[in-house]
């Protein structure tokens, strides 16, 4: 599975046409963990979101295994890419139902066994299947969307945020399967963060924001010990001393 994002480009939409971030490119060539960090303002979400399909961008393109993205079926284009929100969105129906999405919009057999074990993975077993989603709590609608979109088997996933609204056990859960997903099936994760040790024990390569451009993109280790920009600088730096705060007022 590659990826090529070339000269993508998405402006904010107002009388003066300012761009949100422009000329980012990059490209992904073997399954990966990215990171995704930057103060916000920076088009984070968006980015993904354009590569998600879900929104277009007004400069460049992406192509996914060397096909340019105007040219893909966009429901085969999710099938391969898909896109999980910081806000989990409820489908109508029970708990089931919302696992059998998948299934049939693309018309495939339910896998069962994967949505229980999943489900297990993420301290969801005692759930009851035929409770109405829309009466979970929070962060058992963000799990449950994030199983959802496992359940398609994609090649790549695109994180928003995934784990910012769940308490330490869930997040811990969550974040053990997202990266035994990658090492053992090859799934490659994109993932926005604002949690500085998430990104550092996650991710393999940082993309960093700043400027309204893709103002890095290097290895983790390279970005965590030695930032090249005096941006990404701060903003570890920034993010060191609010963790470190943090840690102090527990």
């Amino acid at each position: 599975m590659t990826i090529q994002i070339e000269a993508l480009g998405k402006q904010i939409h107002s009388s003066t046409s300012t761009w949100l971030f422009r000329d980012v490119n990059a490209s992904i060539m073997e399954p990966t963990i990215i990171g995704i960090l930057g103060k916000s303002g920076q088009g984070k979400s968006t980015l993904l979101r354009i590569l998600g399909r879900l929104l277009q961008p007004d400069a460049g393109t992406v192509f996914l295994e060397k096909k340019e993205m105007s040219l893909w079926d966009p429901r085969a284009w999710r099938m391969k890419i898909s896109y999980v929100a910081q806000q989990a969105v409820m489908l109508p129906g029970s708990v089931e139902d919302n696992l059998r999405t998948v299934s049939t919009l693309h018309q495939r057999p339910f896998d069962m066994k994967l949505a229980s074990d999943l489900m297990e993975q993420l301290y969801m077993e005692e759930i009851d299947w035929s409770k109405p989603a829309t009466q979970l709590s929070g962060g058992e609608k963000q799990r449950l969307a994030l199983v959802r979109s496992l359940m398609l088997q994609p090649s790549v996933l695109l994180l928003d945020e995934v784990t910012a609204s769940l308490d330490t056990k869930s997040k811990q859960a969550a974040e053990r399967l997202l990266v035994d997903l990658h090492h053992q099936t090859g799934t490659t994760l994109i993932w926005v963060t604002h949690d500085l040790e998430e990104a550092r024990v996650a991710c393999k390569r940082i993309w960093f924001m700043a400027n309204h451009q893709l103002a890095e993109d290097t290895e983790c280790e390279a970005f965590f010990h030695s930032p090249q920009s005096v941006e990404a600088r701060e903003f570890l730096q920034d993010g060191n001393v609010h963790a470190a705060l943090s840690e102090v007022q527990r």
